[in-house]
């Protein structure tokens, strides 16, 4: 046998093998199918729909009931005579054909009452949860009757025996009562007449009713109690308060609170309309809005009555701090006035004192017109209040101004004899700088030294001039003083190092005689002197002390530290 003929017959086999496996797992899968529909068929006979439309016929259905009956009853019918007998040939015959592996017919079959089965479970599933309804209908709708009944007859007396505490509002909720009272006689003729569906309807209507009225009962009574017992007793206070506030000489303008008293009754009013007709929720809405109103009137009131005992207590304080601030304003201005003179005031302090007594005697009219209006019975004690707090902030302000301003300016005395001590020292020291230089005898001073000291002189005769005038600015003096001492300390410094360049001038010039034979001392030596004879004390000493370091390093250096070492001596 050839290794192809080989090949040929294994791939039979594998074939062979293939077809037979599908064969066995279709007529499983289909055998499991078969297994399905029979239980759905066993699960709508165990429903024993026949015995529940025998015991339906029994109660003599009526009305909707009786036609929900007949509609489920003609489907259930329908599929128990042809539909369910249609299927249970089917499977029968799919179930022989699948046993004999005719499976493409089983198939089909099985197909055909999958098709059938699935819809008739689901409307057997739905007769037979109709046809529970029905039957426990009857039970159900006289268990819900009592119930709610007995919640009727209850809130129907507690309804009546506390009619006044409804208002208006109660022949609306009577109207309902009644009209609960007829949907209880509905659902009873109906549930008598054999038509539960509808009597459950109808018990449903009247369960919704009971539930709306038991929640509006407790808004009612709240809106009924506020419109009528608590806004009146309100309004009432209010109206009594404000005639005896009257009566007391409390002047309020605010407001008119009589007319904004008859406001709020027309509000009132309207509201008692949305009582009557049991419009709950605008009723509450309405309420709040009278009861914010109500509450901004004893806010108006409570302001006049609180701020009068502090108007009375602080009367006579008002005018002393008054009194007290004018005369302080007044002597401030006189000083100032005073210092002015002999001072030139730089920041404006007369004219702001002025704007101030301005403002405090301002305040003192005011204080005048408002006791006045006391005196007259017309004084709004609120806006006293508020305005007499703000003027004793205003007040301590300017006190404070006042006191710093005064302070400020009599600075100007002390700062002015400064400023003479001052002008007299820096004499004295540049004349002590002048004589120094005198007493070393040099040939000269340097030009930049001469141009230093004739300024500084000429600064503090200007300032010596400017402090002897009428009137002083001291501001500019004061400036002017911190520049000649930044200016003196140069000239003193400059001094210095006139002094030190020409010592040590001198010095190298003494030590550089060790080199008297080399060319380039000499030459050092007559450039020096001819500079130091020039009043050029630094460049000569720059030249000498350049040449020794050149003819021995480190020379000069030694010779400077030794000089000023004894010079902190």
């Amino acid at each position: 046998m050839s290794s192809i003929q080989t090949i040929i017959i294994v791939a039979v086999v594998i074939l062979i093998i293939v077809v037979v496996a599908s064969m066995l797992l279709i007529n499983r899968k289909q055998l499991r199918e078969v297994e399905v529909i029979d239980a759905a068929l066993n699960e709508i006979e165990e429903m024993h729909l026949e015995e529940d439309i025998k015991r339906l016929n029994k109660m003599d259905l009526a009305g909707e009931s009786l036609t929900t009956l007949n509609t489920w009853r003609k489907s259930y019918k329908e599929a128990s005579t042809k539909k369910l007998p249609r299927v249970q040939k089917l499977v029968e015959e799919a179930a022989n054909e699948n046993a004999t592996y005719k499976l493409f017919k089983a198939r089909k079959k099985i197909k055909e009452a999958q098709q059938i089965i699935k819809p008739a479970l689901e409307d057997a599933r739905n007769t037979k949860a109709v046809f529970t309804e029905l039957l426990e209908s009857n039970k159900e709708n006289q268990i819900q009757y009592d119930a709610l009944i007995k919640v009727y007859r209850e809130l129907r007396k507690d309804v009546l025996a506390n009619s006044f505490e409804y208002g208006a509002a109660i022949d609306q909720i009577e109207d309902q009562l009644a009209s609960m009272e007829s949907d209880f006689e509905e659902a009873k003729n109906l549930s008598s007449q054999g038509d539960h569906v509808e009597a459950k309807r109808v018990l449903s209507k009247i369960r919704m009713s009971l539930a709306a009225l038991q929640k509006q009962l407790p808004k009612i009574k709240e809106g009924y109690h506020q419109l009528e017992v608590v806004f009146q007793d309100q309004l009432k206070e209010l109206s009594n308060v404000y005639k005896k506030m009257i009566s007391e000489k409390y002047y309020i303008t605010k407001v008119d609170v009589l007319s904004r008293i008859k406001d709020i009754h027309d509000q009132i009013d309207s509201a008692r309309k949305l009582l009557s007709e049991l419009k709950v929720d605008e009723l509450a809405n309405e309420n709040k809005k009278i009861s914010s109103a109500i509450d901004g009137l004893y806010e108006v009131l409570a302001k006049e009555y609180k701020a009068r005992p502090f108007v009375e207590k602080n009367q006579s304080k008002m005018l002393a701090l008054i009194s007290h601030q004018q005369t302080a304003s007044k002597k401030l201005v006189e000083k100032l006035q005073h210092i002015d003179e002999s001072y030139e005031l730089t920041h404006g302090e007369l004219e702001k004192s002025k704007e101030l007594e301005k403002e405090v005697n301002n305040m003192n009219r005011q204080y005048t017109v408002d006791t006045q209006n006391i005196a007259d019975g017309k004084g709004v004690y609120s806006a006293i209040q508020d305005s007499w707090l703000e003027m004793l902030d205003r007040l301590r302000e300017i006190d404070a101004e006042q006191v710093k301003m005064s302070t400020d300016v009599d600075g100007l005395y002390d700062s002015e004899n400064v400023a003479n001590d001052s002008i007299k020292h820096f004499r004295q020291e540049v004349s002590l700088v002048y004589r120094r230089l005198e007493r070393r005898s040099l040939p000269g001073n340097p030009d930049s030294f001469i141009q230093m000291y004739t300024l500084v002189v000429n600064e503090i005769g200007h300032v010596s001039d400017e402090l002897s005038q009428v009137r002083i600015n001291m501001e500019k003096i004061s400036n002017e003083l911190i520049q000649i001492s930044d200016d003196v300390e140069r000239l003193k410094r400059e001094a210095d190092d006139i002094i030190n360049s020409a010592n040590l001038v001198e010095l190298t010039m003494q030590y550089s005689n060790k080199y008297a034979d080399k060319d380039s001392i000499k030459q050092a030596q007559k450039k020096a002197m001819q500079l130091y004879d020039e009043y050029n004390y630094k460049e000569a000493l720059d030249t000498i002390a350049t040449a020794i370091e050149k003819a021995e390093p480190g020379s000069y250096q030694r010779l400077e530290n030794t000089y000023y070492s004894e010079q902190k001596e």
